[in-house]
Formats: structure tokens, sequence, C-alpha cells
């Protein structure tokens, strides 16, 4: 998917959620639990909830290889009903990939050659020839952790070289390098708030996706305030306050409702870019 098709996308559905599907067996409705495969059964019933009001979904390959090998078949089944339902939605690997050589090919050839997802996250602290191999492929992107939601994002992501600049900033610079803003993208976590304009400076066309609303407590108006550009250039992802927002029979109803609220929000705050009236 080009940046401008994922633009446009946008535009049409007035939202730029992402719903993450970080689907935990010991969380869903016990009810689940009598089907073959309760893992695949939540999402499906998720995906369906929600396809309306987000763009993208983000399995958290962690949550399904827990599981072993019947978690990646649940995750497999995942992936290939979001493209033959709803193939205009963006798919991301949340992976967190990040090693050299042929590991590294190996694990891009595992996210889009083996599977069919949009793009990947990868971390970028063994630098260029770890990143390298998933830009290799034409129509995919690779989303680099830049400064990240979590208390320890303070232990390296912030510290400064002797000239004051910090790693994330590094990274920010140094990765442009490598490709430019229509293959990849950027982890900024939402609680960051106003970083989103030191961020901006550095890579002002570039796609975020930005986890940490909802549940995290980050702010989607400030995330928005400071992180939209002429072509959004924001995923925001959502997961729990989503997808575990009810544990009845209705969690899928319910999952829409909560999804509609996140993307008439986001509605309001599209109004201020003058591409998206």
């Amino acid at each position: 998917m080009t940046k401008q098709e994922l633009f446009n996308n946008i535009l049409q559905k007035q939202s730029f959620l992402c719903v993450g599907l970080d689907t935990d067996i010991k969380k869903i409705p016990s009810h689940l639990l009598r089907e073959s495969d309760p893992v695949f059964a939540f999402n499906q019933a998720i995906i369906d909830a929600t396809q309306s009001y987000c763009v993208a979904y983000k399995p958290n390959s962690a949550f399904y290889e827990s599981l072993g090998a019947k978690g990646l078949i649940s995750l497999e089944k995942t992936v290939e009903y979001i493209r033959e339902n709803y193939p205009g939605q963006f798919i991301i690997a949340d992976a967190k990939r990040g090693d050299i050589g042929n590991t590294s090919e190996m694990y891009a050839r595992a996210i889009f050659e083996s599977a069919d997802y949009d793009a990947v996250t990868v971390a970028p602290y063994m630098g260029e020839d770890s990143v390298k191999p998933f830009l290799i492929y034409p129509g995919k992107w690779v989303i680099l952790l830049a400064l990240t939601s979590n208390k320890g994002s303070q232990d390296f992501q912030l510290t400064a070289d002797t000239k004051g600049e910090r790693l994330f900033e590094k990274v920010l610079k140094k990765s442009q390098e490598w490709a430019n803003d229509e293959q990849i993208m950027y982890v900024v976590g939402a609680t960051q708030g106003k970083m989103f304009e030191e961020i901006r400076r550095i890579v002002p066309h570039h796609f975020l996706l930005v986890p940490g609303v909802g549940a995290q407590g980050g702010s989607l108006e400030e995330v928005a305030r400071y992180g939209l550009n002429s072509q959004c250039g924001l995923l925001v992802n959502s997961s729990r306050q989503i997808i575990y927002a009810d544990k009845t029979e209705k969690f899928a109803e319910v999952a829409a409702n909560e999804a509609k609220k996140v993307q008439q929000e986001m509605a309001n705050y599209l109004k201020w870019i003058p591409s998206a009236k």
C-alpha cells in the first residue's frame, strides 16, 4: 500500500485508527473457549465489528507465539481473513524484529513472503544492515522504534551525546538515509505529548505509528495537535480499550461502539488538515 493510498483510506473513513489485536486467550469472553479456535473466533468478531471505523490492524505476534504452533495458525488465519474480506486495511506485524545478516533476511521473508503484511515494526539498535532486508520489498513498510511510551524509554532513547543530540533523534535522522517517507514510518508513544513537535521538525512528512492512547493514558487530542501533517501522518493504535471493552456475548458490539467513539473524535481532528476537508 502506498502512502497516498493510505491517506485516501483515512479520508474515506475519516479515521486514522489502528486496532491492535493483542489477543490474550485468558482475557477473551469465556463463551468463545468452546470454539475450535477461540483466538481466531475472537479476532474475526472484532474485525467484523470494527472494520468500518479503522484503517489498520496490528496483530502483536507475542500474543500468538505464546500459544505455540496453534497460536501461529490463529495469527495466519487472522491475517488471511483481513486480506480476503477487507483488502483496504493496512496490516502491521507488531513483531519488533531487529537482527543482522541472514537472520534479518529470514525475518523479512516471513513477514512479507510467507505472510502478507503491509508493514513490520523493527528495532533500529543494530543499524542499517538490520533494517535493509525489510526495505527491498516494493510497497511494504518498515516502522522503526523511535520514542516509545514505556517508562524505560528514558534509559536509552532520551540519552544525549556530547553535542546534545538524543538517541531517538539520531535514529530519526540516520534512518532517512536508508529510505524515504514512502517506506519508513516511526513508532512514537502517545504519552510523549509535546515531544511530537520536536519529532515533526525532524520527520515532517513521515507517518507515525502511535501506541499508548486509551488504557496507557495518552491523549488523542494532544497527539493530533502536535503530530498531524498535511497527509494526516498518524496511525493511532488502540488495543485494550477497544477489544476488551466487554467480556459478554455482546463483546463485538461494544468493541464497535468504542471504535466508533475514537473514529468520531478523529474525524473532528482531521478537519484541521486543509486537504481533508
